[in-house]
């Protein structure tokens, strides 16, 4: 059984989302034949490069917040990101263009190491102090501590056009699915899961696909997920 995952390393609730999963995923009986691809979407696609700013900067000029609203979704999500384990930095971080990552994503697909890389993204991202924006090194590193080969990794970065269409593809598909937010996972093409669910929900709809033939159909929707209007924060 293949799971297929978009989301975005900008995505806070793809962060916690992933652990939810995965905890679900290493209960589950049959969770080694199953199959984790994880797929492109960007939150901010028309973002620059070099575009990079603060996230409270980023939330309040995007998303018409104020910086008191801003700082108060953050310290939810550090909230439920500390629930499920994970560190979760709520001020310094930078907000910035994710499409080179998403690039090396499909890079790391071809050695094997797509799972490492991923993990090792948000860690970097929603964890440490050093911005995973600001200059190209700092994503060789990352991806090197994910087992790639840093010349490799370099090539890749340096041309624009590697991988390029295979992340406008799986965009294409997410909207053809009929997503407009993400964390979002499709289960054998036959459910599908929006947004950061608890393990149970994740628990059920590993079984279900597993046991069942149907075409696509989604079990929860519109909850903790992160779209072009923003990041839902309760």
């Amino acid at each position: 059984m293949r799971v297929e995952i978009w989301s975005d390393i900008a995505c806070p609730w793809c962060y916690v989302g992933k652990a939810r999963f995965e905890k679900a995923l290493a209960a589950f009986p049959h969770a080694d034949r199953v199959e984790v691809v994880h797929r492109s979407f960007e939150l901010d696609p028309g973002r620059a490069k070099g575009d990079v700013q603060p996230v409270i900067t980023m939330l309040t000029k995007k998303y018409g917040m104020s910086r008191e609203q801003a700082e108060a979704g953050e310290d939810n999500l550090a909230a439920q990101a500390a629930a499920e384990g994970l560190a979760y930095r709520t001020r310094g971080r930078d907000h910035g263009s994710t499409f080179d990552m998403h690039r090396l994503l499909h890079h790391a697909k071809e050695f094997g190491r797509q799972g490492e890389l991923i993990q090792a993204l948000y860690e970097a991202n929603f964890a440490e102090e050093r911005s995973v924006f600001d200059d190209s090194e700092r994503l060789v590193e990352i991806a090197v501590s994910a087992g790639l080969d840093a010349d490799c990794v370099r090539k890749v970065l340096a041309d624009p056009t590697v991988h390029a269409d295979d992340v406008r593809a799986d965009e294409r598909e997410a909207a053809e699915l009929g997503a407009n937010g993400v964390p979002f996972f499709v289960l054998d093409r036959k459910y599908g899961v929006s947004g950061a669910q608890p393990t149970e929900t994740f628990t059920q709809a590993l079984t279900q696909a597993w046991t069942t033939h149907a075409p696509l159909k989604l079990l929860q929707t519109d909850t903790d997920t992160c779209g072009p209007a923003g990041c839902a924060a309760p």
